[in-house]
């Protein structure tokens, strides 16, 4: 024989509101992974990105895997760097559909606000294997100088 925690059905129970109301509000802010379709800014995917900052230069590295230079559009503007293309469809869906899809394909826009001492005049750009990088070099005036203690 075990013991069972007796409920009468009739008895208001406030914590069953309180769990309905929590799972309305989880439901509300659940983020799902597709990417949506509502337009450029509106999407929740884009190429994921890394800032390597060293003494001469800022690098920044994206991954663009199965995009060519020509789908790529990199421009500065008043120290705001924008990296934007169209990643094509991997898969056309005539002879099939998605069992399970995690890639993600359509237009893209990154947008970076850069120091003000980023030489913009020799930005350079380069794609390979799917990595783009872009090598922002810092002025001249923005770089360490050693500079030597001389004794009398």
């Amino acid at each position: 024989m075990s013991l069972v925690k007796w409920k009468d059905k009739d008895i208001y129970d406030p914590w069953a509101d309180l769990s309905s109301l929590q799972e309305e509000i989880n439901n509300l802010f659940k983020v799902t992974n597709a990417p949506s379709t509502t337009g450029l800014f509106d999407r929740n995917v884009s190429p994921a990105i890394d800032v390597v900052e060293t003494d001469e230069s800022l690098t920044i590295i994206c991954e663009l895997p199965g995009m060519d230079e020509n789908e790529i559009d990199v421009s500065i503007t008043a120290n705001t760097l924008t990296i934007k293309g169209e990643k094509k469809e991997l898969f056309d869906g005539k002879k099939g559909k998605y069992f399970k899809r995690e890639t993600w394909s359509g237009g893209f826009q990154r947008t970076l606000s850069l120091p003000a001492d980023i030489d913009s005049s020799a930005v350079e750009a380069h794609l390979e294997e799917g990595i783009l990088k872009v090598n922002l070099p810092k002025k001249e005036e923005a770089k360490p100088k050693q500079i030597s203690v001389q004794v009398h």
